[in-house]
């Protein structure tokens, strides 16, 4: 190739390369897969060593420089770079919108709303269309050179699809998944400062730094509205953030910043708030400012994730697992709207990694679904009245030997019988997935335990109309429905059955795996019989024959275990190491055959599970919900999974087949959109079944 020949197609992989880039960061368009982007690329890379004397500094091959070899210089805006007032509730909006009125004649005006991105504001100075310089804010009137960190942000054109200049501000930030493979930085906002701080831009290069602009200063020709403003900076080439809209009333603005605080943790990036502006670049003239902030604009901020509060007192929960887990009772405060008055301290590590004490000021969080947090301790508030909180040696509950197994961070009451996780087993035992009996609440299992009328949840089904008609909660419809329920509940399939258990670490899915497994081993015809208090009822309603072709006894399910290894459940595919061996260790326990041996006596009749037909587009696929399905439950959408042959799962990895994403979905949202998971709406979802 000559050097004329090199030129051109050198300037046309520019442009070409430039094209996509816009329309894939800035219209959110693939007209090509990133394979070819990058191809296209490496051939310019390519090209420009061979003839370096066709290199430009606008080359998209040109984006990181050399490293810089002190301090940043500083430079001094072309415009003032303001900061707005803030609002932290519908009233404070409400009062800037009467403000308005009072400084120009107008009182017809429209907005135009913005996420409020949580990162870092820039200025950038485009000189006919190229690049010159990338300035922080700094002061407001002067700030620091940060072009060559700012040049290596894939998102931001080195040449504009105009050649006009202009000057344009907007929010460096770091996406969520980028910010989750960085160690060193507080919040994302701090990992997205640091960076563009680097005096090495390889080192920007590769954290994976985004821009949103948002505001044209000084330019040829300033546009007429805020609408108009992030219209020219699309068509410019400047990415905008997708998300504002204009509004003809100050209700509908309302009604925005309504949405966004319940839907903010949905996003692949943080935001803080929503800026509001006087949509008329006229009205904002008129409205000018005062001697800290803009009149025609203020900034909604989001109640907080994050509030400081004071440890009252820590105290120990024990589950059905015997799992002790530490809770800080807090001074009531107010997080992400909601009152928190108790946060999770996990385990005896955190608390000694994070040297919680009783009496300590600290900064609790509540983000999406995760319970309230405590996430560090304010340890220069402290004034030496504060108490170091040792972990029990004994249960709380029945006093018995706390053990901690060896490389586990959990402790565990050592009692089986101990009273709490006789009742959290007994909550989960009844559960809807369960068992499901309804008239078990807690109060009631209480008087339950007090009266001495249930020891475990064998005795629920050997209760009598006379027992519980003697106690306070208990009036003669309460109790008939209570033992209707219980009868009702007698008869339960294989896989709730093995979930109703409470093994630790088998969940609804791995009871199904368990139970299919299980229900394939051969077993003597004289274990498959229905219990012998419930015998002559079963052959009279159904027959011999057609009773134990549907049933697994709890005697064939012991039969079944006593007769595999270890091995065999590991090799099951879909269980796992720690699986098997939860599942192995509890049917190798005497208490737990006696249970089972209880439960059988009581008339409990385990049955087969239905061999799953398997529905085209379900089967054999996993599936993550994530937030509120209006016209199903959760809890109904995944039975229909499971019933069609799909998986559901709790978390979102590169075997997930579809996300369910419902109203005010969480982090599982954003999780799927990181890694390309197929994102579908509850409409969606129910049209797989059509």
């Amino acid at each position: 190739m000559d050097k004329a020949d090199a030129q051109r197609r050198i300037e046309k992989l520019r442009t070409k390369i430039n094209d996509l880039n816009y329309k894939y960061f800035v219209l959110d368009e693939s007209e090509v897969g990133e394979s070819i982007r990058d191809a296209l690329k490496k051939e310019l890379i390519d090209l420009e060593t061979q003839f370096p004397q066709f290199i430009t500094p606008q080359s998209p091959t040109q984006r990181v420089g050399n490293v810089l070899s002190g301090k940043f210089a500083k430079i001094a805006h072309k415009s003032r770079k303001w900061s707005l007032q803030d609002a932290f509730s519908e009233e404070d909006i409400m009062l800037w919108y009467e403000r308005l009125t009072k400084f120009t004649t107008s009182t017809n005006f429209d907005f135009v709303t913005e996420l409020k991105i949580d990162g870092l504001n820039v200025t950038l100075w485009y000189e006919k269309g190229k690049l010159e310089k990338a300035i922080t804010r700094g002061n407001g009137r002067e700030g620091e050179d940060i072009t060559h960190t700012i040049r290596t942000i894939k998102s931001v054109p080195l040449e504009l699809r105009e050649p006009i200049t202009i000057e344009v501000s907007g929010e460096v930030y770091m996406p969520k998944a980028s910010f989750e493979k960085l160690e060193g930085f507080a919040n994302p906002r701090n990992a997205a400062a640091g960076t563009v701080r680097q005096l090495d831009p390889k080192v920007a290069e590769n954290r994976d730094l985004d821009l949103f602009f948002y505001e044209i200063g000084e330019c040829d020709k300033r546009p007429q509205t805020q609408k108009e403003v992030m219209e020219t900076l699309n068509s410019l080439g400047l990415r905008t953030d997708s998300h504002y809209k204009h509004h003809v009333d100050i209700k509908s603005v309302l009604e925005f910043c309504k949405q966004w605080t319940d839907k903010r943790s949905s996003l692949p990036y943080d935001i803080d708030g929503i800026v509001i502006k006087v949509n008329s670049m006229e009205s904002q003239k008129n409205l000018g400012y005062t001697a800290k902030a803009p009149r025609f604009a203020i900034a909604y901020k989001f109640p907080a994730e994050q509030a400081v509060t004071k440890v009252l007192d820590i105290i120990i929960q024990v589950g059905r697992t015997g799992a002790l887990t530490p809770v800080a009772v807090l001074e009531p405060t107010l997080v992400a709207g909601s009152t928190v008055s108790r946060a999770t301290l996990h385990n005896e590590d955190e608390i000694i990694r994070k040297d919680v004490r009783i009496g300590d000021t600290v900064i609790i969080q509540k983000a999406g679904d995760i319970i309230p947090e405590v996430v560090t301790v304010m340890t220069d508030l402290r004034t030496g009245a504060e108490k170091p909180f040792k972990f029990p040696k004994e249960c709380p509950v029945c006093g018995s030997e706390v053990i901690k197994p060896e490389g586990e961070a959990i402790s565990r009451c050592s009692n089986t019988s101990c009273g709490a996780i006789m009742r959290e087993s007994l909550a989960h035992f009844v559960s809807k997935h369960a068992f499901d009996i309804d008239g078990l609440g807690e109060k009631v299992v209480d008087q339950l335990i007090d009266a001495g009328l249930i020891h475990d949840a064998a005795d629920i089904f050997g209760l009598h109309r006379a027992d519980l008609l003697g106690l306070e909660l208990f009036q003669e419809k309460r109790a008939d429905n209570l033992l209707n329920a219980a009868t009702k509940a007698l008869d339960i399939t294989l896989d709730k059955f093995l979930f109703s258990l409470g093994i630790r670490h088998i969940g609804e899915q791995t009871s199904q795996i368990i139970g299919r497994f299980l229900q394939n081993k051969e077993v003597p015809n004289e274990l498959m019989k229905a219990p012998s208090k419930r015998e002559k009822a079963q052959t009279s309603l159904f027959g011999d024959e057609e009773v134990d072709a549907d049933m697994f006894p709890i005697p064939a399910i012991m039969y079944a275990m006593e007769r595999t290894s270890l091995e065999e459940l590991t090799s099951i595919e879909g269980l796992g190491d720690k699986v098997a061996t939860s599942l192995y260790d509890w049917f190798g326990e005497d208490g737990n055959t006696e249970f089972l041996q209880k439960l059988f006596a009581k008339g409990v009749n385990v049955l087969k599970m239905r061999e799953i037909e398997g529905k085209e587009g379900i089967s054999g696929k996993t599936f993550v919900i994530t937030g509120t399905l209006e016209s199903i439950g959760r809890s109904q959408a995944k039975d229909m999974i499971i019933k069609n042959g799909g998986h559901v799962s709790g978390s979102v990895s590169k075997q997930t087949d579809y996300v369910i994403a419902g109203e005010n979905p969480g982090s599982k949202y954003t999780k799927a959109q990181e890694l390309n998971v197929q994102i579908l709406s509850e409409g969606d979802f129910l049209n797989l079944f059509e």
